[in-house]
């Protein structure tokens, strides 16, 4: 069978079919060709669909196709706090979203054991939905103490529908503002939430770390901590309107992120806005995520640990 007709068989196969993880393809991360590692991020972002990213990357290099079969999320084996977990209750909750794609939204919302009231923290997705790698994240903030709203762009038409390809183009076809106030909403929401001590921090990935950036402007001094993972910038002429302190998390690997950062550097500088940056060497788009390859362990950890300092010097 030729390496077309091998890519073009593994494209028409779902993610979960794929070897669990890449240690079990023979494939680590240092192993991958860093082009494969562009074009997943262009297979990520939507421009280009499974198929085609398969394809190219077959024809890139010897062991190309295997390197981006390794890079799919295996989401089981990445799960960190189960959600049976003592410390925290967890469970969906739907709210009214004014003004969004449907007026409803729905999350998973996830308290710390105890009483409360606990600062909030909402938890923003990337690009594809609420998938189980974020709902992990929100566990392991309430494990920390917050009370974690992690909300599903896709509820209004009918949520993560179990893949990542397809939540991808729900979300594509989404009215992107009324999306973005569907997560403004969401922040209002956790904010006021009987459990809530009032204090409010957002953490988001991807596409959400640019709605982390999103929400500094749009919330003005009802925000109390922002933290960015390698989300695109935030309007530079609305900058001024941030009153939140920043932590903004970047690979090393990713001009598409970078490359907006000294016009947004300058912006928040001229608007006085406090900030701190970090850029972790040898990282990928997509380092947290401990779902694929591009994740990078030592990295991932430190800019948790930072995570969770910041808000917790912000939202005491």
């Amino acid at each position: 069978m030729s390496g077309q007709a091998v890519a073009e068989q593994a494209a028409g196969e779902q993610a979960v079919a794929a070897p669990a993880g890449a240690e079990a393809c023979g494939v680590t991360q240092i192993e991958i060709d860093q082009r494969v590692f562009d074009l997943y991020d262009e297979y990520c972002h939507g421009r280009i669909d499974r198929r085609e990213f398969l394809l190219r990357a077959a024809a890139i290099t010897v062991g190309g196709l295997a390197m981006a079969q390794s890079l799919f999320p295996r989401y089981a084996a990445a799960q960190t706090i189960s959600f049976t977990d003592e410390r925290i209750k967890a469970h969906y909750v739907t709210y009214p979203s004014p003004g969004g794609n449907s007026g409803q939204m729905r999350g998973y919302l996830v308290q710390p054991a105890g009483k409360g009231p606990f600062p909030a923290v909402l938890v923003i997705h990337e690009n594809r939905g609420l998938n189980p790698y974020i709902e992990d994240v929100a566990r392991r903030a309430a494990v920390e103490g917050f009370l974690a709203l992690a909300p599903d762009g896709l509820y209004p038409v009918g949520g993560y529908p179990g893949n990542d390809d397809d939540g991808r183009k729900l979300q594509a076809g989404l009215d992107q503002s009324k999306l973005r106030t569907d997560m403004l909403n969401s922040a209002r929401f956790v904010k006021a939430h009987a459990l809530s001590s009032g204090k409010l921090g957002v953490v988001g990935f991807c596409w959400g770390g640019g709605i982390a950036n999103y929400l500094a402007t749009a919330l003005g001094a009802d925000l109390h901590a922002s933290v960015p993972f390698y989300g695109a910038a935030a309007d530079t002429w609305t900058v001024w309107k941030m009153r939140a302190p920043l932590l903004i998390q970047y690979a090393a690997s990713d001009p598409r992120i970078n490359d907006m950062w000294p016009a947004f550097e300058n912006a928040l500088k001229s608007a006085g806005v406090r900030y701190e940056m970090h850029m972790y060497p040898g990282t990928q788009h997509g380092f947290h995520n401990n779902s694929t390859p591009r994740y990078q362990e030592a990295a991932a950890k430190l800019a948790w640990e930072r995570t969770v300092a910041f808000f917790k010097k912000h939202l005491a």
